[in-house]
C-alpha cells in the first residue's frame, strides 16, 4: 500500500527511478558478457602425461596405476578415469561438488612431482589442466597455402599465430592439429650402416659428441669483457653431415656417409583436411571467465595483424564459429520480444478497447528485460542460451502483473469513480494477491538454487532471469502503471453499472476505502457480474455475449459440482501418469543442426597413409550425397597427436592411426539429418564395408552434456579380467544391433591392434656380448626415433629457436619382418642383428587400456536412429538385464548422457514437487487455511496435463526446456487461481454463500485471467513455433507453457469454481484467530474489548 501511495503522490521520482533503471540497464547490456553456456563450473581436472614410445601396456603399468595409487591423498575426489594408447596417458579426476579447485589443483601438482621417482627415468612433468565447458573450442583458425607444407605451417602456426595470443584477452589454445614438429630428421641407411659394421645407436652416439649445449664465460682483457661463444652447438644444418664417425683407426667416415641430414619433422602421426586438402588448423577456447562473444570478436579484428605476420602465400580464416548461436539467440530474443510485447498489446486492446492502456502494458515489457539484464550482470551472470531463454519466457508472463492491475483499474472505472480514486482502489485491492502471485511463481524457480551438477548449473541462470524481471514487472506493476495510468488513461464518462462515486463521498483510511464504502463496491461488483455490457452502438459487446454463455455453462455445472470435481481430479490425474510414462524423455530437445561430426574406424592398425585414403572417400561420398554447393567446410584429422602435443588428445581424443574425425558444416541444405546421417551410413557401408563408423556431438550443448561420452548411449563394462570384459562386451553389442533404433554399435576402444612381438633370448644375448640396452636403443632409432632415448638439440639462430634432432630410419627403410630382423644391435660389428638374438612374431595387442581407478574397462557406444533417449535407456537397461546374473567382480552400467537424463529428470521432478509444497505453505499462511490452499493447487493436474499432450501432439519430448515450461505454467496457473479464490473467499465472508461467491469471482475475474492467459500464450507463440536459427532447442518450452495454460485456464475458469463451492460450502465464515479481541474471530469477547475501550 505505502509503496503505491508512495508512486501517488511522487510520479516523477518513480519516473527518475524507471529512467535509471533504463539507462543502466542499457550499459549492462553493452558490458555483460556473452557466452554459449553459463559457466559450468564443474569440478574436473585432466592429467595428460606422454612418454613417446611407450606401449599402452607401458603406459598403463609404469603410469596410470602409480597415480591411482597416490591419488587417494588428495581431498575431494569422486572418480578417477584413465586413457592409456602410445605413447600417452591421459586421466580424468572428477571431484566432489563444492571441492575447492584451486586447491585441489594444488595438491595434484604437488602429487605428481612427488611421484617423479616411480616413473621411468627420463620421464618430464606431467600438464595438470582444469577443463570443463569454458574451456571446449569455439572455433578453429586455419591455416592453408597452396605451395607449403603441413609441416612448415605447423611451424609458422606454433611459433607466430599463437604467439600473436597473447593480445586476445581470455583466449586459451591447445598446439595446431595437423602437421608434426619441426626437427632436424638424420635419416639412416640401413644398408649403409651394415656396411660399415655400424648400429644406429653410434649414430646417436656422434651425434651427441659434437652437438652439444655449453654455457658461456667472461674474458676480461684490457678495458673489454668478452663473452666466450663456442660452436659446441652445429650452427647449419648441412654441417651435420660433417660429423666425424669413428671406427677403430679410421677417421675419415663422416656421418653424411650413412646419412642424410634435413630440416624436416618428427615422424607425421596424423593429418589434418580442410575441404579436402592437407592444412593445419588451431582449436580456439576461451578462458572460464572471458565472455566467448567478446573472444571471438578480438581474435577477428586481430586476424588481418596476424596475416601480416605469415608469408603472402599463406592464408588465414575462422571457421566452425561457436558464438553465432548466441548472437542468433539474442537476435530471436528480441525478434520474439518484439512480436510478443504487439501480440499482448494487442489482446488488452481487443478485451478493454484503451489503446492507451495497452500501450503503458507493452511499456513494462522492454523496462523489465532491460533491468533484468542489469541484475543478472550485478549478480555475476552472463548472457547465455539458458538466461536468454529465460528472458524469453518471462515476456510472456511480464505481461500478467500489469495487465491485471489494468483490468482492475477498468473495472474500478465501470464502478463510475473519478480516475483518481479509480486507480488507487483498484491498486491496492489486488496488491496482497499479486504479491502472493509473484511469490508462487518465484517459488517453482526456487528449487534451481539447490540444484547441483549440470542441471543445477543450467537452470539457476534460466531462474534468475526470470526472476529478476518479474519482480521489476511487480515493482512497475505497483509504481510506474498507476502513474502512466493516471496521466495517459482517460475515465469513463458514462457510468452504467451502479452509481456514481465523487471524490467527496470517497472516505479513505490505510487500508482503502472505509468499511461502508467497502460495502458499497461489494454491492457493486454483484451488480457488474449481473450487468450488460454495450458498445457504443447500443449492441451487447461481444465479450458480454461470451459472459452470458460462460455463466450459463457454469451454472449447468454447479449441479453436478460433486461429480465434476472428482471426474477431474481422477481423470486429469491419471491421465497426466500416463503421458508422462509414455513421452519420450531427453535432456536436451534435439535439434536438426546442419553441422555434424563423424568418427571413421579403419580396421585396428590400419596404417596412416590408408586411413587418409578412406577419409577421402567419406568426403568424395559426402559430395556427392548433398552436392558441392551444400558444404560449406569440412575439417577431418586423420591419425593420432604428436607425442609433443599431448594436451591436443584433451580437445580431440584419437586412439591410433587408423582413426579419422570429421567435423561437416553443411549451408542451405534443410533435410532432416536423422535420415540424412541414415542414408549416409548406407552409402559408406557399400564403399568401406570393414570400417565402423560413428556421428558423435559437435555443438558445444551436446558435448558439456554428455560429459566427454562420444555417443549418446554408452555402457561400461568394467572388471579385473579384460578376456571377461570383452566377451560381454561382445554381447551386449550383438544384443543391442537386435533393436531396430540403434545405429553405430560397437566396442569403443581398439582391442586387437597389430604388433611385431620382439621376443628376446637373454641367454643368446648375453653369449653374443649384447645387452638389453644395446637392443632396446638400436631398435627405437630403428623404428621410431632417437628423441625418446637421446635428447639433443639444435638452434636455428636466424629464428633465435631450439629444435630437436633425432635419428631414425626412413619408414619406407622398414617394411618387412626381415628389415626388423636385420637391425645390428652390437657396435662395430655386422653380427649380431637382432633376428639372432630374439624371435619376431607377428600378433595383437590392445591399442588402448582404459581404466576406472585400478579396474580396466571397455565401452560400448551406440546412437540413436529417431528415438528418444528414455526410451533407448530402457532398452539399455533391460539388455543389461537380459545378461542375467553377472559374474564376481564384473561390473556392467549405462554411462554418459544416460546418467545425465536421470540426473536431470530427478532434479526436475524432486524441484517442481518441492516448489508446489511451498507454494501450499505460503497459500496457507495467506489465507489461513489449509483447503483453500489446497483447492488453489488442484489446478496443477490440468497443468501438467495440458503441457504433455501439447508436447506428444507436436512431437516433442519431455526434456531441460519443456520441464521449465510445465513449472513456468505451474506457477501461471497458481496465479490465476489465486486471483479468482481471492474474490470467491473475500465474497463468501460477507455473504456466507461458497457457491454464489464462487460464481461472482469467476464471473469478476473472467476478463483478467482469459486476458493474462491469452497474451502469455500470445507472447510465447513465437518460441512455440521455432522458428529461426536455434528455434527448436527452444520450442519444447513455448509448447509445454502453451499447452500446461490452455488446461490450466479451462481448469480455473470452470472446475475451480466448483471444487471451491463444494469444499467451502460448509466452512464458517469466522475466522480461525484464536485472540479473543478480535472481532471476526469465533473466541471474540466483546466485554474485554468495552472494558479496553474504557480504560
Amino acid at each position: 500500500m505505502n509503496l503505491i501511495r508512495f508512486a501517488l503522490r511522487k510520479p516523477i521520482s518513480i519516473l527518475v527511478l524507471v529512467a535509471g533503471l533504463f539507462f543502466f540497464g542499457i550499459g549492462a547490456i553493452k558490458d555483460i558478457k556473452v557466452d554459449i553456456l553459463p559457466k559450468m563450473n564443474l569440478p574436473v581436472i585432466y592429467i595428460a602425461h606422454p612418454f613417446g614410445g611407450y606401449t599402452p601396456d607401458q603406459m598403463e603399468a609404469y603410469f596410470a596405476k602409480n597415480y591411482v595409487n597416490v591419488l587417494p591423498f588428495s581431498n575431494g575426489i569422486k572418480s578417477v578415469e584413465t586413457k592409456n594408447i602410445q605413447g600417452l596417458m591421459i586421466m580424468k579426476l572428477t571431484y566432489y561438488e563444492g571441492t575447492n579447485m584451486a586447491q585441489a589443483a594444488a595438491e595434484l601438482s604437488a602429487l605428481s612431482n612427488r611421484i617423479q621417482a616411480a616413473f621411468p627415468p627420463g620421464t618430464q612433468p606431467p600438464f595438470i589442466i582444469r577443463f570443463d565447458a569454458s574451456s571446449l573450442p569455439i572455433g578453429q583458425l586455419v591455416l592453408s597455402s597452396k605451395i607449403r607444407s603441413n609441416n612448415e605451417l605447423q611451424d609458422l602456426a606454433n611459433v607466430y599465430v599463437r604467439a600473436s595470443f597473447t593480445a586476445i584477452p581470455g583466449l586459451l589454445s591447445p598446439a595446431p592439429f595437423g602437421g608434426s614438429p619441426r626437427t632436424i630428421e638424420v635419416n639412416v641407411d640401413p644398408d649403409l650402416l651394415r656396411s660399415h659394421n655400424m648400429t644406429p645407436d653410434q649414430i646417436v652416439d656422434a651425434i651427441r659428441l659434437n652437438n652439444q649445449t655449453a654455457p658461456s664465460g667472461n674474458v676480461r682483457m684490457g678495458d673489454k669483457n668478452y663473452i666466450t661463444p663456442t660452436n659446441n652447438t652445429i650452427k647449419e644444418v648441412k654441417d651435420f653431415e660433417q660429423i666425424p664417425l669413428f671406427k677403430g683407426g679410421v677417421q675419415n667416415l663422416k656421418l653424411g656417409d650413412v646419412a642424410s641430414v634435413k630440416d624436416g619433422a618428427d615422424i607425421t602421426a596424423g593429418y589434418a583436411l580442410v575441404n579436402g586438402k592437407r592444412s593445419v588448423y588451431i582449436s580456439i577456447a576461451k578462458a572460464g571467465d572471458a565472455s566467448t562473444w567478446d573472444v571471438v570478436q578480438k581474435l577477428k579484428k586481430e586476424l588481418p595483424k596476424i596475416q601480416s605476420t605469415l608469408p603472402e602465400d599463406v592464408n588465414i580464416t575462422y571457421e566452425f564459429d561457436q558464438s553465432v548461436y548466441v548472437i542468433n539467440s539474442v537476435k530471436s530474443l528480441i525478434t520474439e520480444g518484439i512480436i510478443g510485447a504487439v501480440l499482448t498489446g494487442l489482446m488488452v486492446l481487443l478485451f478493454l478497447g484503451d489503446r492507451r492502456a495497452a500501450l503503458i502494458v507493452i511499456m513494462t515489457i522492454p523496462i523489465s528485460i532491460i533491468s533484468g539484464v542489469l541484475f543478472l550482470k550485478l549478480f555475476g551472470q552472463t548472457i547465455n542460451l539458458m538466461s536468454l531463454s529465460g528472458l524469453a519466457l518471462a515476456i510472456g508472463i511480464l505481461v500478467d502483473e500489469s495487465t491485471v492491475t489494468i483490468e482492475n483499474i477498468h473495472q474500478h472505472l465501470d464502478m463510475g469513480k473519478p480516475k483518481a480514486l479509480a486507480i488507487w482502489d483498484a491498486c491496492q485491492e489486488i496488491a496482497l494477491p499479486k504479491l502472493l502471485i509473484l511469490l508462487c511463481i518465484l517459488a517453482v524457480f526456487a528449487p534451481a538454487f539447490t540444484m547441483v551438477g549440470i542441471p543445477g548449473a543450467l537452470f539457476l541462470p534460466l531462474a534468475l532471469a526470470i526472476g529478476f524481471s518479474m519482480v521489476i514487472s511487480f515493482l512497475l506493476s505497483q509504481t510506474f502503471v498507476p502513474v502512466m495510468a493516471n496521466w495517459m488513461m482517460k475515465g469513463h464518462e458514462k457510468h452504467a453499472h451502479g452509481p456514481e462515486i465523487t471524490d467527496d463521498e470517497a472516505e479513505f483510511n490505510d487500508c482503502g476505502l472505509t468499511p461502508e464504502s467497502e460495502q458499497n463496491l461489494i454491492g457493486q461488483k454483484k451488480e457488474m457480474v449481473e450487468r450488460e455490457d454495450f458498445n457504443n452502438d447500443g449492441k451487447v459487446s461481444g465479450f458480454e455475449r461470451f459472459r452470458n454463455r460462460f455463466m450459463r455453462t457454469l451454472d449447468r455445472l454447479f449441479v453436478h459440482k460433486k461429480i465434476t470435481t472428482v471426474t477431474y481430479l481422477v481423470g486429469a490425474t491419471l491421465l497426466a501418469i500416463v503421458f508422462i510414462n509414455f513421452i519420450g524423455k531427453d535432456v536436451f530437445p534435439r535439434t536438426n543442426s546442419s553441422q555434424f561430426q563423424l568418427r571413421m574406424r579403419a580396421t585396428d592398425g590400419t596404417r596412416l597413409e590408408r586411413t587418409e585414403e578412406q577419409a577421402r572417400i567419406v568426403l568424395k561420398e559426402l559430395e556427392k550425397m548433398v552436392g558441392k554447393d551444400h558444404i560449406g567446410i569440412t575439417s577431418v584429422y586423420v591419425g593420432q597427436h604428436p607425442s609433443l602435443f599431448s594436451i591436443n588428445p584433451i580437445y580431440l581424443f584419437m586412439a591410433g592411426s587408423h582413426e579419422a574425425v570429421f567435423q561437416v558444416s553443411l549451408k542451405d541444405y534443410h533435410e532432416d539429418m536423422d535420415d540424412f546421417k541414415d542414408e549416409f551410413r548406407a552409402r559408406l557401408k557399400k564403399q568401406l564395408p570393414d570400417t565402423k563408423l560413428s556421428f558423435e556431438p559437435i555443438e558445444l550443448t551436446d558435448k558439456v552434456l554428455s560429459q566427454g561420452s562420444p555417443t549418446p548411449i554408452e555402457i561400461r563394462v568394467a572388471g579385473k579380467d579384460k578376456k571377461r570384459n570383452e566377451l560381454y562386451a561382445t554381447e551386449i553389442v550383438n544384443k543391442l544391433k537386435a533393436i531396430s533404433y540403434f545405429r553405430d554399435v560397437q566396442i569403443g576402444q581398439p582391442i586387437h591392434y597389430p604388433a611385431m612381438n620382439i621376443d628376446i633370448d637373454r641367454t643368446r644375448a648375453a653369449e653374443l656380448g649384447v645387452d638389453m640396452n644395446d637392443i632396446s636403443r638400436s631398435l627405437v632409432a630403428s623404428t621410431s626415433s632417437s628423441r625418446y632415448t637421446e635428447k639433443n638439440n639444435w638452434v636455428d639462430e636466424k629464428a633465435g629457436l631450439s629444435y630437436s634432432v633425432q635419428v631414425q630410419v626412413p619408414l619406407n627403410k622398414m617394411k618387412s619382418k626381415t628389415d626388423i630382423g636385420e637391425i645390428p644391435v652390437l657396435k662395430n660389428s655386422l653380427r649380431p642383428v637382432l633376428s639372432d638374438v630374439a624371435k619376431i612374431t607377428p600378433g595383437f595387442v590392445s591399442g588402448e587400456n582404459d581404466n576406472l581407478g585400478a579396474m580396466p574397462y571397455i565401452t560400448v557406444t551406440a546412437n540413436i536412429y529417431k528415438t528418444d533417449l528414455g526410451t533407448a535407456s530402457k532398452d539399455v537397461s533391460k539388455t543389461i538385464s537380459s545378461l542375467g546374473e553377472l559374474p564376481r567382480g564384473l561390473f556392467i552400467t549405462p554411462i554418459g548422457l544416460s546418467t545425465v537424463l536421470t540426473e536431470t529428470l530427478s532434479s526436475l521432478q524432486t524441484g517442481l514437487l518441492v516448489a508446489v509444497f511451498v507454494i501450499f505453505l505460503m497459500l496457507a499462511a495467506n489465507f489461513q487455511s489449509f483447503k483453500v490452499s489446497l483447492v488453489i493447487l488442484t489446478t496443477v493436474p490440468a497443468v501438467v496435463l495440458g503441457a504433455l499432450l501439447m508436447l506428444t501432439i507436436t512431437g516433442s519430448t519431455l526434456n531441460l526446456q519443456s520441464y521449465m515450461g510445465i513449472i513456468m505454467s505451474v506457477g501461471v496457473s497458481i496465479a490465476n487461481a489465486v486471483l479468482l479464490v481471492t474474490n470467491a473467499e473475500q465474497l463468501r465472508k460477507i455473504n456466507g454463500n461458497a457457491l454464489e461467491s464462487a460464481r461472482e469471482a469467476a464471473a469478476l475475474r473472467l476478463r483478467p485471467i482469459i486476458m493474462t492467459s491469452v497474451a502469455m500464450i500470445a507472447g510465447m507463440l513465437p518460441m512455440a513455433i521455432g522458428h529461426g536459427e536455434g528455434g527448436d532447442q527452444v520450442s519444447p518450452l513455448g509448447r509445454a507453457v502453451i499447452g500446461g495454460l490452455l488446461f490450466s485456464t479451462f481448469a480455473v475458469l470452470l472446475i475451480l469454481p466448483q471444487i471451491f463451492a463444494w469444499a467451502q460450502e460448509k466452512t464458517s465464515t469466522q475466522s480461525v484467530s484464536l485472540d479473543p479481541e478480535d472481532e471476526e474471530s469465533i473466541h471474540y469477547i466483546s466485554s474485554i474489548s468495552k472494558s479496553k475501550a474504557g480504560k
